[in-house]
């Protein structure tokens, strides 16, 4: 698949690069455009905030019949019918029930101490190690996935294994088709055999409330299995990236990460902005149309693919007053990073909670944080779904 570079904003797919102009800045006057997606089709690209923010929320625009067989598809992955981000309608809304309470504000609120802790312990460990690290490595990584495992009740022992596996699965580390078709059969046979270890003692976690779940007949085996490898995946290759980009994004302009250092109090809307600037997420899941759907300057035939960008959304001029600027005081719309409509990200509180937390201790315990010099102090991933770093060096 062949990248683009956006300047600030990294590689990105060239089929959304190619809308991206020098230096990462976002072109006026964009709002649904045709493209040809990795795997030969042709989709509807939109990239106007209040067009998103339709086609996220219209029935018209169905996520089951993206992964149909006859459906545009996006790359060659084979696509996952059982999923819940597959599904519509009742389908959908049974399945998101399962897991909606383990991702309430309150529930992850009270993770807060926990995770604080975490963030503590590798924070400990980079200031010993200092005065230069790299913060993937050393936090971004780590913490996630240690949170994740914690909620879904994956022992500590085998995150390793995990991390494994994911680096393979989302093209972070170099691999064959046959090495990810392996790693991907290794996930689902660790993923049946924890589920049957906690189906013979039951623990306070999130799988086993899917398994009473399952035993009460609200979701099937396969789709427990989908569910427990969905969240696994997604809830951690996508906040490593937003923990990456959102310092990374700070430390690029050393007078953003001063005024958060010196202002506290706006903690909560720079976590936003950052959200909103650099989403590790940069588009949504294709969805298709079931019936001809006017859309903005063009009309989407019933069949035809669609992809919001969730880049060119969240820095839609007319929406956001700076759009390409970190201003936590400016902006009244809600960014579309995690999603909009009932497809919206289940993690959002969580993901939300981890940026909020590193920040705050970064900013306190190291107030002269910057970046290393030397071009491999910065070195970018190669997504199609998800953008992040894979190194960010920095000093103190």
């Amino acid at each position: 698949m062949k990248h683009r570079s956006a300047g600030p904003l990294g590689p990105l797919p060239e089929f959304l690069g190619q809308y991206v102009a020098a230096e990462g800045h976002i072109p006026d006057g964009i709002d649904v455009v045709p493209f040809f997606t990795p795997a030969g089709d042709k989709m509807w690209l939109v990239c106007d905030y209040a067009l998103a923010r339709r086609v996220l929320t219209d029935k018209r625009f169905s996520r089951a019949e993206a992964v149909t067989a006859h459906a545009p598809k996006l790359n060659d992955a084979q696509p996952v019918p059982n999923s819940m981000m597959s599904m519509d309608g009742a389908d959908h809304s049974r399945l998101r029930r399962v897991v909606t309470k383990a991702f309430t504000t309150g529930r992850t609120t009270a993770m807060a101490p926990a995770i604080e802790r975490l963030a503590d312990r590798h924070l400990d460990a980079m200031e010993a190690s200092g005065p230069g690290t790299d913060l993937i490595e050393g936090l971004a990584a780590p913490l996630p996935l240690a949170v994740l495992c914690s909620l879904l009740g994956v022992p500590p022992e085998d995150s390793t294994r995990f991390r494994d596996w994911v680096e393979v699965l989302f093209d972070i580390s170099a691999s064959t088709p046959q090495e990810k078709a392996r790693r991907r059969l290794e996930l689902i046979d660790y993923m049946a055999d924890l589920i049957d270890a906690k189906r013979r003692r039951p623990e306070d976690d999130l799988l086993t409330s899917m398994i009473e779940a399952h035993e009460q007949g609200e979701l099937s085996m396969g789709e427990l299995l989908t569910m427990g490898l969905t969240l696994l995946m997604a809830g951690y290759e996508t906040v490593v990236g937003q923990l990456g980009l959102s310092v990374h994004a700070l430390l690029s302009d050393p007078a953003a990460y001063a005024d958060l250092r010196d202002r506290p109090e706006e903690l909560a809307p720079t976590v936003e902005e950052l959200l909103r600037l650099t989403p590790s997420t940069p588009i949504s899941f294709p969805r298709v149309a079931v019936e001809p759907v006017p859309l903005g300057s063009v009309t989407v035939q019933a069949g035809e693919g669609v992809i919001v960008s969730l880049l060119h959304g969240n820095r839609d001029g007319t929406t956001f007053t700076d759009p390409e600027g970190l201003d936590p005081q400016g902006h009244d719309a809600a960014h579309l990073t995690f999603g909009h409509g009932v497809h919206r990200c289940l993690g959002a509180p969580l993901a939300r909670l981890q940026v909020r937390i590193v920040l705050e201790r970064l900013v306190r315990r190291f107030p002269t944080l910057r970046l290393a010099s030397g071009p491999e102090a910065v070195v970018w991933k190669d997504g199609l779904g998800t953008r992040g770093l894979s190194r960010l060096q920095v000093e103190w």
